[in-house]
């Protein structure tokens, strides 16, 4: 089975890359803006903005895995998010269908229901609260209404929680370094629930869906359980660290007062702090999620939540005490 992956040099995709090569049954070929460090052999610059040049790069394609977003917080101008994330969505399916290639494994994103939802299904309504969200969730109306009019296409989505592990240098990593850098300091009364994804397990997932479900529509989210607090992680990792942990406190409002102060020094400098009053907001909020609709589809995670932290902090700060 030839397998495009397309944004697979980033953080999930070179994941699912280095467990796909393992499997002499798969061809794969990663299509993405940016060279992969690891798999240049195999890699086609080709941006999801080029229609012409998906097209012709997913000529005898069986399966394409969509991995390509813009997703940080801070992405100027925001109209990238809509561009890249929801006409991205369209470029890409309408390259598939010139193609005759009708199956395919999108990751969407948690952030479609908002913040501090009470442990949210599939079911559940979409509200998101940023512009990564939105675009997110406007992609996956766009593949709503193709499956309407393609029913006999094979889509499934996957909406994956924060997502981290070894090479990343997202927000669980920040946290890590901070408390590993001792420049932690807890904002709020970190009793707020935080589920998480470990990296390792996600590209299992996307593995076992295109190997397992091969008809019709799914949607699912991919959390790695148990659910930790956000006191709970912090102050597990610091012992893992052996690093100290301030018992002080900055009250949520103070904390936010000070994301609002850097994003207007952003503003005006056109730089990227790593505090924004969308992280504190996020930092802050309850970030909850039902994953038994995997729970029940057969698939196992090959690492518990533990070995995932266990592995990153090995990784990036030469820890094995956990």
């Amino acid at each position: 089975m030839k397998i495009a992956i397309i944004g697979g040099s980033g953080f999930i995709g070179t994941n699912l890359i280095r467990l796909l090569v393992q499997n002499q049954d798969y061809e794969l070929l990663n299509l993405d803006k940016s060279q992969s460090t690891d798999f240049s052999y195999i890699t086609r610059i080709v941006d999801v903005l080029d229609e012409d040049g998906l097209t012709k790069t997913l000529n005898s394609v069986d399966l394409v895995v969509l991995l390509a977003a813009e997703h940080q917080d801070n992405v100027h101008p925001i109209s990238l998010y809509y561009e890249v994330n929801v006409q991205g969505m369209r470029n890409v399916l309408s390259a598939m269908e010139k193609n005759e290639v009708k199956r395919l494994v999108f990751t969407s994103s948690v952030a479609v229901y908002g913040l501090d939802k009470d442990n949210p299904d599939e079911s559940f309504s979409a509200d998101p609260f940023n512009h990564y969200g939105r675009s997110k969730w406007e992609a996956e109306l766009v593949l709503q209404e193709w499956y309407a009019n393609h029913q006999d296409w094979n889509i499934n989505i996957i909406r994956p929680t924060v997502v981290f592990g070894e090479g990343n240098r997202g927000n669980v990593f920040n946290l890590l370094n901070q408390i590993a850098s001792n420049r932690f300091m807890m904002i709020g009364k970190g009793q707020n629930q935080k589920s998480m994804s470990y990296v390792g397990n996600v590209a299992a997932f996307i593995s076992f869906l295109f190997q397992n479900n091969k008809c019709g529509y799914g949607v699912y989210n991919y959390v790695d359980k148990p659910d930790l607090t956000t006191h709970a992680i912090v102050y597990n990792t610091g012992r893992v660290l052996d690093k100290p942990i301030s018992s002080l406190r900055i009250p949520y409002w103070i904390g936010m007062a000070g994301g609002y102060a850097f994003d207007i020094l952003a503003f005006l400098t056109r730089r990227k702090f790593a505090i924004s009053s969308v992280r504190v907001r996020k930092f802050c909020a309850t970030t909850k999620y039902d994953a038994t609709k995997v729970q029940r589809s057969g698939f196992e995670a090959p690492f518990t939540m533990e070995e995932g932290l266990e592995r990153t902090l090995v990784a990036e700060f030469g820890t094995n005490q956990l």
